[in-house]
């Protein structure tokens, strides 16, 4: 006959059985725990034993009506207890019926690949690294500068540096010791000096001593006294490779400083690209 989903698998499942020969006992201990004698069947040669004549001494022994002699066979049937396995058909087995943990001997692959990187199942992994070497320093006083001069920011605080990789003391350089890809990232507050003076202020990133990326703002049609310049970059960094801020402020009259106050702060920062 036909049947409605899965159909039941086929095959015979199997009564666990005892069987004792040899025994000069009044007992026969147990292959299989019980909680009763209700749990199973026991012959003596092959004279089913009535329950009333044994007694359950533990979970594993039964004491029987007499002393057995060699001769005598002794089979007990766990009732309820099948030792039988039946493979089910394929994917039939679904989530809800998987419980607990799975050994990594028992399946057949002992891997997988996320995103292209090697998973060990059962175990713990990092998929595409972490995002460190990473840093932020900040200006902590104000730093003075040349009218229209290129100037390196000597950012002197380290909120944090993961790896000790910028020098806040002498360079004033990111070196980040781990070859990858880089977000850098900067800002730079300069002030005129009292007045109304900027035409323009700039921010650049610098790559080993020469110029990488640049960023500009320009108050010719209407001078300002104070200017934030932000400026962001990604970059390819290999282990030896530094990274340094450089700033210039043209002024009409007077001299500009880069500001390391609080409210305004003056920053620079970078850390690893997962990829």
């Amino acid at each position: 006959m036909g049947y409605v989903g899965v159909p039941p698998q086929s095959g015979f499942i199997t009564t666990a059985k005892q069987r004792v020969t040899g025994s000069t006992n009044n007992y026969v201990d147990l292959d299989h725990s019980i909680s009763s004698l209700a749990d199973v069947i026991v012959w003596v040669n092959f004279v089913k034993q009535d329950s009333t004549n044994l007694s359950l001494t533990t979970s594993t022994r039964i004491t029987l009506g007499g002393t057995l002699v060699s001769s005598d066979i002794v089979e007990i049937a766990y009732l309820g207890k099948a030792v039988a396995t039946q493979t089910p058909d394929t994917g039939t087995v679904t989530n809800d019926m998987l419980a607990g943990s799975i050994a990594n001997s028992k399946l057949a692959n002992s891997s997988i690949t996320l995103n292209g990187s090697a998973v060990s199942l059962g175990g713990s992994a990092t998929v595409g690294g972490d995002n460190t070497p990473s840093f932020y320093a900040q200006l902590t006083s104000n730093q003075s500068m040349s009218n229209n001069t290129w100037t390196k920011v000597q950012f002197n605080s380290e909120d944090f540096d993961t790896d000790n990789t910028y020098d806040n003391s002498t360079n004033y350089r990111f070196t980040p010791a781990v070859a990858g890809k880089y977000y850098v990232f900067s800002a730079v507050t300069v002030d005129a000096g009292g007045a109304d003076r900027i035409y323009y202020a700039q921010t650049k990133i610098y790559k080993n001593g020469s110029e990488y990326s640049v960023s500009s703002i320009d108050y010719t049609n209407s001078l300002i006294r104070q200017s934030d310049v932000v400026i962001f970059s990604l970059m390819d960094l290999n282990t030896t490779d530094y990274v340094e801020i450089y700033s210039r402020v043209n002024n009409s009259t007077g001299v500009p400083t880069i500001q390391g106050t609080s409210g305004r702060p003056t920053f620079f920062g970078a850390n690893k690209i997962i990829t």
